[in-house]
């Protein structure tokens, strides 16, 4: 297993080339999927339990995204799913809310508020 632009892949070989499966294929795999319980930023709400590896993955393309600035939640979609739109097996805007409000639980993104609310990578206030 490795990774290429940010995507997990193996590396097979069929007739004597190496073929690239991308994070899209694994689902087919048989395999026991690690999970992670998703934080909600709002309390006495609960989130989404999820593949980590699904998680990781839409993770890090947020924080990239937000790396670049502050964006609207619509900028921040539209950019996520520009993004991972070939390389990712599932709903990418149910993906990237569910990661985004687990990312605002956690710190480490932040809701600027105003019209429209931005969001930014987390500023601790000091």
């Amino acid at each position: 297993m490795g990774v290429c632009h940010g995507v997990f892949f193996e590396v097979t070989h069929q007739k004597s080339s190496s073929v690239c499966r991308n994070f899209k294929t694994r689902k087919n795999q048989n395999m026991t999927e690690e999970k992670i319980q998703t934080l909600h930023p709002q309390a006495g709400k609960t989130n989404k339990r999820i593949s980590k590896e699904k998680y990781e993955f839409i993770k890090s393309h947020i924080l990239t995204i937000l790396a670049t600035g502050e964006h609207s939640h619509s900028e921040l979609m539209e950019h996520l799913y520009a993004r991972v739109k070939d390389d990712f097996d599932g709903g990418v805007q149910w993906y990237g809310e569910t990661v985004k409000l687990d990312l605002e639980a956690r710190k480490m993104i932040e809701r600027k508020l105003g019209k429209p609310q931005k969001y930014r990578l987390y500023l601790p206030h000091a």
